[in-house]
């Protein structure tokens, strides 16, 4: 005789705080697993009476119920709390965790399952509700935190650590998210997260936390310039814990500033804002580069959510945060933070603004800068954005040759916002019709994207 199965009273009572019903719930899992792409997930009421009485689904459903469960709660939830059983890497790793131990056996895991291209990690969702409890968290703790007075400690090991990032920041500028990112998460790996579990002296900790906070942000910036958004918020979710364990606060705020643009190009544009803002307060004025970068980031936010006063207002922030940016004096995480890309996200947000003029003069300001330092995806995201302008302006000719230099230099990196440029630009471009620049623009764009 069989045993009788334990109702999931965990499932129950967090089902009953959404105030879902057994079908909308279905709907809305079945909705997200086809997002996701996994057309076999098909629940319906019947299935969702079977896991509340006990039986558990088997993956990826407890991540897409916890997913789901966490956007009707609007903060985050995890398929341990909901009763289906141990919480997999990839739903731990986007937990900020209090507990410092946790929080090493987690970032490990996720490097770990990143360098095995794990299945799973690969096709994890990006999850918008994840960012409210880790932003509130940095902020409320760094508020209460005092900066020491006194250098920051350079010791031999952080310094090699640190070493390194330079060298894979520069990878990723200039060659863009997909070279290089396996082979620095095999660094952290090897090198990097073992160290963070052994004891140590609090100033040795805090450095080494400030280092492994670069790399770890690092890896999800390259992972989103790669398109696996879900593995890049999770990385970017343990660099922002490890940043606020090193007490370095502009460090915090630049990983909310990844978060938030990450946040707004996924079509999330309040949470951008809200996380954008969240690093400003954090940020104490003890960085120019981040606020010009944050400021930015905040404009994109504003167009995005069709507030132009508030975009052109906050453009005009970031530029008079930029003239104060003294490179010598900021960390080499803010090298990036210069014209090239101030000028191209002001172009983006001032394109979406309707202001095609002032988005054209940004963009070419973008385009020469990028073109000196040899930046081909920089250069290729400003000559989508003049492109666009041109087109606002119903010039097809000139965004035409503006397309091609676009399409030129996305095909010199590895980066799937470049390619995404080139794709926004071909759809702006079809109400011109049967054109024969738009067909010409559009087999190119075809070759670019099958060679990719």
């Amino acid at each position: 005789m069989q045993t009788p199965k334990t109702p999931n009273r965990q499932l129950t009572e967090w089902l009953a705080r959404t105030g879902l019903s057994n079908a909308e719930l279905a709907r809305r899992v079945k909705s997200a697993a086809q997002q996701a792409g996994h057309p076999q997930v098909l629940p319906d009421a019947t299935a969702v009476r079977r896991w509340l009485s006990g039986n558990n689904p088997r993956r990826p459903v407890p991540g897409i119920l916890a997913d789901v469960i966490s956007d009707a709660l609007g903060y985050r939830v995890t398929s341990y709390e909901l009763g289906l059983g141990d919480s997999p890497a990839e739903d731990r790793s986007l937990l900020y965790n209090r507990d410092w131990l946790v929080t090493v056996a987690t970032v490990a895991d996720l490097g770990r399952a990143d360098v095995d291209r794990r299945r799973f990690l690969a096709a994890a969702p990006f999850a918008a509700v994840a960012a409210t409890g880790p932003s509130r968290d940095w902020l409320l703790n760094v508020l209460d935190q005092e900066p020491e007075p006194g250098p920051r400690v350079r010791l031999e090991d952080v310094t090699a650590v640190k070493n390194m990032f330079g060298a894979f920041q520069k990878m990723d500028i200039f060659q863009g998210g997909g070279s290089g990112r396996l082979l620095l998460a095999q660094y952290m790996n090897i090198h990097v997260y073992p160290l963070l579990g052994r004891s140590q002296p609090d100033d040795v900790r805090r450095a080494l936390c400030e280092a492994a906070a670069e790399q770890t942000y690092l890896l999800g910036w390259m992972a989103y310039d790669s398109g696996e958004h879900g593995t890049a918020q999770r990385y970017l979710i343990q660099s922002l814990r490890l940043a606020e364990e090193s007490q370095n606060a502009p460090l915090g705020a630049h990983v909310l500033a990844g978060m938030a643009d990450q946040a707004t190009l996924l079509g999330h544009p309040d949470e951008g804002l809200r996380l954008a803002q969240s690093g400003r307060q954090g940020l104490r004025g003890t960085s120019a580069a981040a606020l010009a970068d944050l400021w930015a980031l905040e404009a994109r936010a504003h167009a995005a959510l069709g507030d132009k006063t508030a975009a052109t207002r906050a453009v005009a922030q970031s530029e008079a945060a930029a003239e104060t940016i003294d490179h010598e004096r900021e960390p080499e995480w803010a090298l990036f933070i210069d014209g090239a890309y101030l000028h191209g996200e002001h172009a983006m947000t001032l394109r979406d603004t309707g202001d095609h003029a002032g988005a054209a003069e940004h963009a070419r300001l973008s385009i020469d800068h990028a073109r000196q330092q040899q930046r081909a995806r920089r250069g290729a995201l400003s000559q989508a954005a003049l492109a666009s302008a041109h087109l606002q302006r119903r010039d097809l000719e000139q965004a035409h040759a503006a397309g091609l230099r676009t399409i030129a230099l996305a095909g010199q990196v590895k980066s799937s916002r470049a390619l995404e440029a080139v794709a926004d630009l071909g759809r702006r471009m079809e109400p011109f019709g049967k054109s024969r620049l738009v067909a010409d623009f559009a087999e190119r764009a075809r070759v670019l994207t099958a060679a990719a």
